[in-house]
C-alpha cells in the first residue's frame, strides 16, 4: 500500500511538512500566530532568506551599523568563505534560522543598507560611463576640450592638448595591428585622459555639484 503524500510547503528549497517542528516554530517564531496562512508565512521566511543573503554582499562599514548579533555576523562572514556547494547551502539555511531572531526594526535597517549601497553602485557606474564619453569625445573632437574647459576652468589645457595629441598617435599605431576578437590597446596617454576626467567629475560630486552631462554642451 502506498504511503499518503506528506501534506506541506517549500521555503527557499525545503520542504516543511504541516505540523512538523520546523512549521509550528516558524509560525510561532515568524509571527506569533498559529492563524498565519501558508502564503504569508512562506513570503515573510523568503524575505528573511534573501535578506540573509544579501547581508553577504554589504560592505563591512554598512554592516558595523547594524544591531545584528555577533553570532549572525559571525555566520555571515563563515559563508563568504565556503565554496564547497553543499556547505554553502547549508550555512545559508542557517544565517536563514538566525534571521528569524531579528527583530522587524533591524530587518528595516537591513534593507535601507543595502539600498544605500546599491544607489551608490549605480551613481558609481554612471560617473564611470561619462568620464568615459568625455575621454572619447576629447579625443575625437578638438571642440570638446573647448567645451570641457568650460566646465572644468582650473584644468591644465596644454598638458590636455598634449595628452591628446599622444592618444590620437598612439591610435593610428595600434589600429592596423587589431585582430577580430582581440581587445584594443590603448597608450599611456588615453588612459591619463580618463583619470583626470574622472577626478575631475568625483571632485565635482564630493563638493556638492552637478555632474556635467551632455546636457550641459552648448
Amino acid at each position: 500500500m502506498s504511503r499518503k503524500p506528506t501534506k506541506g510547503y517549500f521555503v527557499r528549497g525545503q520542504f516543511v511538512a504541516l505540523g512538523s517542528e520546523l512549521d509550528l516554530e516558524l509560525k510561532r517564531e515568524l509571527k506569533g500566530s498559529d492563524d498565519m496562512s501558508k502564503t504569508d508565512l512562506k513570503k515573510y521566511s523568503d524575505r528573511l532568506q534573501q535578506l540573509g543573503e544579501s547581508l553577504l554582499t554589504l560592505r563591512a562599514d554598512l554592516i558595523q551599523r547594524l544591531d545584528l548579533s555577533e553570532k549572525l555576523v559571525d555566520a555571515v562572514n563563515d559563508a563568504r568563505k565556503i565554496t564547497n556547494f553543499e556547505g554553502r547551502r547549508r550555512q545559508m539555511q542557517f544565517i536563514g534560522k538566525l534571521m528569524r531572531g531579528v527583530d522587524e526594526a533591524t530587518l528595516a535597517a537591513v534593507e535601507a543598507a543595502l539600498d544605500e549601497q546599491n544607489k551608490g553602485s549605480a551613481k558609481g557606474t554612471l560617473s564611470l560611463h561619462l568620464a568615459e564619453q568625455w575621454r572619447d569625445r576629447l579625443i575625437a573632437d578638438d571642440e570638446a576640450l573647448t567645451h570641457w574647459m568650460q566646465l572644468d576652468a582650473s584644468a591644465d589645457v596644454q598638458h590636455l592638448r598634449a595628452l591628446i595629441r599622444q592618444a590620437r598617435k598612439d591610435a593610428q599605431v595600434t589600429e592596423p595591428q587589431e585582430r577580430p576578437g582581440e581587445a584594443v590597446r590603448h597608450g599611456k596617454a588615453y588612459r591619463e585622459i580618463f583619470q583626470i576626467v574622472k577626478a575631475t567629475l568625483n571632485q565635482g560630486e564630493d563638493h556638492g555639484g552637478e555632474t556635467p552631462t551632455d546636457e550641459d554642451q552648448p
